[in-house]
């Protein structure tokens, strides 16, 4: 079998939507096929890597694609793509023979801009859904009380908890979420936390004594100013989803996810 993304499109539409798995010819390369997903989709996650499982695998980081291969999974990578899993790798057969495998699952996926009057929304929770991303074993390095105390300001508890949860990396390998935010120099009370590759550059108009409520700013590369009234993981999640943004990303992905810098490395 001539391993294409022709291939790729043709074996995910004999699939369907899932739950469902397929035994690949046993000639197939696993990691071309991992390297084609990986093209299409992202940065993949490791649910298997020679036969331990993840531990901490549930439901929300793609735990229903090893459900067909029961405890025989070798190796397994998955992707969050829409409202499906995709996992490919290996497991052995009924005999013990490892084969290359791939599977679809089904996800479920919150809509990320559904609020009702009055609720109390998690964003951070919303783009771990949105994004199928599972929290590093180890937390960044960031020593916030020292950080805080350098910029001569608390900062949003929203911001430090995407860093906290995703780390060094970028949103749709586009948007790079900053480890630590850096203050303007041209312009007094702007804290820059987040850039594209577009050179737009995403921060926060520091008006008020309660960071939790400055609004999000977006200064673009030619200097033009927007000023959005939602914190930055909100505002992330409508950049990633809605269509209507004025910097979204939904018309150029189905999918999303997060490129963490230290993994990819």
């Amino acid at each position: 079998m001539e391993l294409t993304q022709a291939t790729v499109n043709d074996l995910l539409t004999r699939l369907g939507p899932g739950p469902r798995h397929l035994r690949l010819p046993d000639e197939l390369d696993p990691q071309d096929l991992t390297d084609l997903l990986g093209d299409r989709f992202g940065a993949p996650r490791t649910l298997v890597l020679d036969g331990r499982a993840d531990p901490a695998a549930d439901e929300s980081s793609g735990a229903g694609l090893l459900v067909p291969f029961d405890g025989r999974a070798v190796t397994i990578r998955a992707w969050a793509y829409g409202d499906q899993w995709v996992g490919a790798g290996t497991a052995r057969d009924a005999e013990g023979v490892e084969r290359p495998v791939l599977a679809i699952a089904r996800r479920w996926v919150p809509q990320p801009l559904a609020v009702a009057p009055g609720e109390d929304v998690d964003w951070v929770e919303r783009l771990v859904a949105i994004t199928g991303w599972a929290r590093p074993a180890r937390w960044p390095d960031t020593d916030w009380t020292e950080t805080e105390s350098r910029l001569g300001t608390a900062l949003p508890a929203d911001y430090k908890r995407m860093v906290e949860t995703f780390g060094d990396g970028a949103f749709d390998g586009y948007l790079d979420l900053y480890q630590e935010p850096w203050a303007d120099r041209g312009d007094a009370g702007l804290f820059v936390w987040a850039g594209t590759e577009h050179e737009d550059q995403y921060g926060w108009r520091a008006d008020g004594d309660d960071p939790d409520r400055w609004p999000v700013l977006v200064r673009s590369f030619d200097g033009e100013d927007l000023v959005f009234d939602c914190g930055a993981a909100e505002f992330v999640c409508r950049v990633l989803v809605d269509p209507h943004h004025p910097y979204t990303m939904a018309r150029y992905f189905d999918t999303h996810w997060f490129m963490n810098y230290r993994d990819a490395g």
